[in-house]
């Protein structure tokens, strides 16, 4: 029963017997046929369909990818020149706040050279205010010095036995001091 099944599978005996059918020289120039009528629909297809739609994909990409460059180039110049702006504007602005520290500087000077004028001002009033208070202490302690020099000689002579007079007195303490009188 296996053999009948076999047989009526394959068809004829010999033809189970011969092996794969591709082998069979009896069937090659069918197959050649048949594979020469594959390859010319295959390069039709390939020539009309597809190797049409990937010449179009592939210029669509190479002009997206030349309109890329040239977008990258313009938009390199424009930040080239936004950089010389801003470096300009950096320099400007450097400029600026230097002058502005200068305006500053002078100003504080102007006002520094008003408050030192105002201070050696007053420093030269406290000064002749404090020499003449000096002068005046001065005289004070001169006076203070023959009065206590003129009391001390009367002291001094009326102690060794003498009457001290005033007039003596003064002409020998002002001898003394130089004149003072």
């Amino acid at each position: 029963m296996a053999t009948e099944t076999t047989e009526s599978v394959l068809g004829e005996g010999d033809a189970a017997a011969s092996g794969m059918p591709q082998l069979d020289f009896a069937t090659y120039p069918n197959q050649i046929f048949w594979l020469l009528i594959a390859l010319v629909a295959i390069y039709f297809l390939l020539s009309r369909v597809a190797l049409p739609r990937i010449g179009a994909v592939l210029a669509e990409r190479q002009g997206t990818i030349t309109n890329d460059v040239a977008a990258a180039e313009e938009l390199k110049l424009k930040a080239a020149e936004a950089e010389r702006a801003y470096d300009k504007a950096l320099a400007d602005a450097r400029a600026e706040a230097a002058r502005i520290a200068d305006e500053n500087k002078a100003a504080l000077q102007e006002d520094l050279d008003k408050a030192m004028e105002k201070a050696d001002a007053e420093i030269a009033a406290q000064q002749e205010e404090s020499e003449s208070r000096i002068a005046e202490i001065r005289d004070q302690a001169a006076a203070n010095v023959e009065q206590v020099a003129r009391e001390t000689a009367g002291a001094i002579v009326a102690a060794m036995g003498g009457n001290p007079e005033e007039a003596d007195m003064d002409a020998a303490v002002s001898s003394k001091l130089g004149g003072r009188a």
